[in-house]
């Protein structure tokens, strides 16, 4: 499972992102599912409804006596608006949620914790002189002799 905020892998049971921080317990209000939801209950009642009418009003004009090429023109027209009507509603869906291409998430690689990172290397300056090197340098060396 990943954060949706920053992509960092995390365990089911957290209620924050380790690395951002995001509520990952947040709920969906229902004010946002209300409109998708209505959308796709009118996308799919159109589409019965419309294979409805299609059937019975072509056996209809068919009982009625109308001619074949009339009653083919009488299916071609509503087959036409109605899939008119469901690009219509699919496009106000895509609008509603957002965007009509699908979000892609490109994983970046992660960095590991500071602690597991290996240690940066250093440049030191030059090394500062010892208190004792002025002093041992202006004493001469006594050799003993015994």
């Amino acid at each position: 499972m990943y954060c949706a905020n920053c992509g960092t892998p995390i365990t089911a049971t957290l209620s924050y992102c380790n690395r951002c921080g995001m509520n990952l317990r947040e709920k969906q209000e229902p004010g946002k599912t209300a409109p998708m939801t209505a959308l796709l209950t009118a996308i799919t009642l159109i589409a019965i409804s419309a294979l409805g009418i299609m059937l019975g009003g072509s056996l209809a004009l068919k009982g009625a006596g109308f001619p074949v090429d009339f009653i083919a023109v009488f299916m071609l027209f509503t087959f036409l608006m109605v899939c008119l009507t469901e690009i219509l509603l699919i496009r106000n869906l895509s609008r509603l949620t957002g965007s009509s291409e699908p979000k892609r998430y490109v994983m970046q690689p992660q960095q590991p914790p500071l602690e597991l990172r290996p240690p940066a290397a250093q440049t030191f300056g030059e090394p500062m002189g010892s208190v004792t090197d002025n002093t041992t340098r202006t004493l001469e060396y006594a050799r003993r002799e015994n």
